[in-house]
């Protein structure tokens, strides 16, 4: 491949709700370009950028994939990406590497969330965008429905530049707007023709569309279009140029993936509309001067990349996907990476075609690459010189809140189902791995059921470890509300030198649940001699860890040591430790035992018209719905404390209940005594693992 300089390279990243035709669009682009001789299908898992074994299963996009473009001696950088809200954090990292969007949506769908939701992102990071309809060989198929859904959501930005002509419900050919000409498809080739009749008052509506959008761009064409005056082709094609690159006009286009129809004109419009890296601004921190690096894709500036993406696959090994920042990347370059204060050499550049590597020998400012092999990097890294050390902010990533237990089902496999998830995790940063040491588990987060799923089938496909994954134990804590007062004596008489210790102990509540348990003394006359205190705290000590109720984790107990009796012979540390470690379970279970659960403080964030099915909702849930604020653009927070327990399952129900439109988030907010039934069922499910224990025994 080529070597591009700043100027002509492009890069886009395809954005859309899941099937509705972005795999699809890249291997029309794929093959138009001359990538492959044959296009893939999707439902045949043979195109070029679903190369996983995962995807190719499935018959969706799991993880980002990049495939450079050649067209017209530019090199377009294409970021193809899932629509599974499971996958958002591949969604945000291409995002973080692109400079400009198309928003792929299904001319049969429709405007689906998946396109709201790409529309938000492209906000979010502030980039130029297209809408390019797919889908338009099917009969029922309306690009007219969706101009006018798209323009009824975000207004007169919206501006189509071309028009689909049909001819026996079939897509033959289309209109280009801007210079009011027809064309028609015969085979490969494009043909002018003449206008259907039927499509001249389309036409004059899309043209007045685009002369109302391209007119709101500056004052001067506001004036010429309010007094008659007509653009030229060559203004209307400099203020899209112009006014792409600050969003405030979105051109429209549409064509037919499979047939291989309007890809054509849309890479051309790619070349001609997108920004490059160098329209682009960039800055990051000089830690040699602790100033700001601006690089905004120079390369003339000393060289830096950030580490977008991680690929780690055990068939085509670990690759660093990166987009350099400023400078030239070379072959042989020595590079630094800050945070893991490693400096290592490139041995070579490539250009990742899907999952097939092409070596370069050189990468400019704002082209996008991958490094084979760095062993200390991750993902959000920053590669310098240690002659000038820069570092850029990481991308912000979804944080995962779908939890899942997980255990390999071969006890033998347990290191290497733990090596394979450290690997995985390095390719995935919404992959969170919990050693949870309390309730004895190990957790796997996720953004929701698919994505844990995927997670579990590629550990069993490519890594040959099986796991389980459950409902994770939800951790529970107990304490007391009463006081009461009791003695223990721990006697044992075997021959020869026996055991004795004897406490009597008050147990009441401490009035805090940060700590375990507090410990005194009141112990007059030396009934029990002070160097067996530490041994009662040590009864203590191992008591709060399973407690008597249901063997949680107890919490603020008072424990008070008053009297007592020794041998001066027989007692011992281990003796009393006994006998306190009995005292405690007569006591506790004596001082009005009560089970706490963990609480959350949960927000929502809906679609106003929502509202009221997620209050009803959480109130099934057992949730105290305690505000609700509203988020702007039509949204509402609703703010509520709900039982830990109640949130498993919750994302599938919430983007249920909202159609997907629905996000929440929670954090730990406090214990709260449990209701009479969840205890009840706790102490039984506790009573039942005890006597299985016995009968096994």
């Amino acid at each position: 491949m080529n070597v591009y300089t700043t100027d002509k390279i492009r890069n886009v990243v395809l954005l859309g709700h899941g099937g509705c035709g972005k795999t699809s669009l890249v291997e029309a682009m794929a093959y138009l370009s001359g990538i492959t001789s044959r296009m893939g299908k999707v439902d045949d898992g043979n195109t070029v950028s679903d190369f996983g074994k995962e995807e190719q299963k499935r018959h969706i996009s799991i993880a980002t994939s990049v495939i450079p473009i050649e067209w017209e001696g530019v090199k377009i950088n294409v970021l193809d990406t899932p629509g599974f809200f499971d996958f958002v954090g591949e969604v945000e990292e291409a995002v973080s590497a692109a400079d400009a969007a198309i928003i792929v949506v299904s001319g049969k769908a429709g405007v689906e969330v998946g396109t709201e939701k790409a529309w938000e992102i492209c906000d979010k990071y502030k980039l130029p965008r297209f809408v390019f309809v797919t889908d338009m060989d099917i009969d029922n198929a309306s690009f007219r429905q969706v101009v006018e859904d798209m323009s009824a959501r975000y207004g007169k930005k919206m501006a189509p530049i071309h028009l689909p002509i049909r001819e026996n419900e079939k897509f033959v050919g289309y209109i280009n707007v801007i210079t009011e000409q027809a064309y028609r498809w015969e085979g490969k080739e494009v043909t002018e023709c003449e206008m259907p009749d039927y499509s001249r008052e389309n036409l004059q509506l899309y043209r007045d569309t685009l002369m109302e959008t391209v007119a709101e761009t500056s004052e001067e064409f506001m004036e010429r279009y309010f007094n008659g005056d007509s653009f030229s082709e060559a203004e209307i094609r400099a203020s899209l140029r112009s006014n792409v690159l600050d969003g405030s006009i979105v051109p429209m286009s549409m064509g037919s993936n499979i047939l291989c129809q309007g890809i054509y004109t849309l890479l051309d419009d790619i070349v001609k509309y997108m920004p490059s890296p160098e329209n682009r601004e960039l800055a990051g921190i000089d830690l040699k001067s602790n100033e700001i690096f601006e690089a905004n894709y120079d390369f003339s500036k000393p060289k830096s990349a950030y580490i977008f993406k991680t690929i780690v696959d055990p068939f085509i090994g670990k690759y660093s996907l990166i987009k350099v920042c400023s400078g030239v990347f070379k072959s042989d370059d020595t590079i630094y990476n800050d945070e893991k204060e490693v400096e290592e050499r490139i041995s070579k550049l490539y250009v990742l075609q899907g999952n097939k590597p092409i070596e370069v020998k050189e990468l400019h400012a704002g082209d996008i690459g991958a490094i084979a092999k760095l062993t200390a990097a991750r993902t959000g890294n920053t590669l310098s010189t240690k002659a000038r050390i820069i570092r850029y902010g990481k991308a912000e990533l979804s944080t995962p809140y779908t939890c899942k237990r997980y255990r390999a089902k071969n006890k033998g496999d347990v290191d290497k189902v733990a090596q394979a998830l450290q690997k995985m995790k390095h390719e995935d940063q919404t992959l969170w791995i919990v050693n949870d040491a309390e309730n004895k588990q190990t957790l796997l987060y996720g953004m929701g059921d698919l994505h844990l799923d995927v997670v579990a089938s590629r550990l069993l496909n490519e890594y040959k470890a099986e796991i389980e994954l459950t409902d994770p134990k939800i951790a529970y804590r107990e304490t007391i509300r009463k006081k009461s007062d009791v003695e223990y004596k721990y006697k044992k008489q075997s021959g020869g030198h026996g055991q004795y210790g004897h406490v009597k102990m008050r147990f009441e509540s401490s009035g805090s649940l940060e700590e375990p348990y507090v410990f005194e003394q009141e112990v007059v006359g030396g009934a029990v001699p002070k160097n067996y205190f530490p041994a009662v705290e040590k009864g203590l000590q191992e008591s709060v860890a399973s407690g008597p109720l249901a063997a949680y984790p107890v919490v603020g107990v008072k424990a008070i040591l008053y009297d007592g009796s020794y041998h001066p012979v027989d007692s011992s540390e281990m003796a009393f430790k006994m006998a306190t470690i009995q005292a405690f379970k007569k006591g506790f279970m004596e001082a009005g035992p009560v089970l706490l659960e963990p609480i959350a403080n949960l927000q929502v964030t809906v679609p106003d018209s929502y509202t009221g099915d997620i209050m009803g909702d959480l109130n099934k849930r057992r949730g105290r719905v305690l505000g609700m604020n509203p988020a702007g653009d039509g949204k509402t927070v609703v703010e509520a404390d709900l039982p830990m327990a109640s949130l498993n399952g919750y994302c599938t129900d919430l983007r249920s209940m909202t159609g997907g439109r629905g996000t929440y988030q929670y954090e730990f907010a406090r214990y709260e005594q449990a209701p009479g039934d969840v205890q009840d069922k706790e102490v039984a499910a506790r009573a039942s693992k005890v006597a299985e224990a016995g009968s096994e025994a």
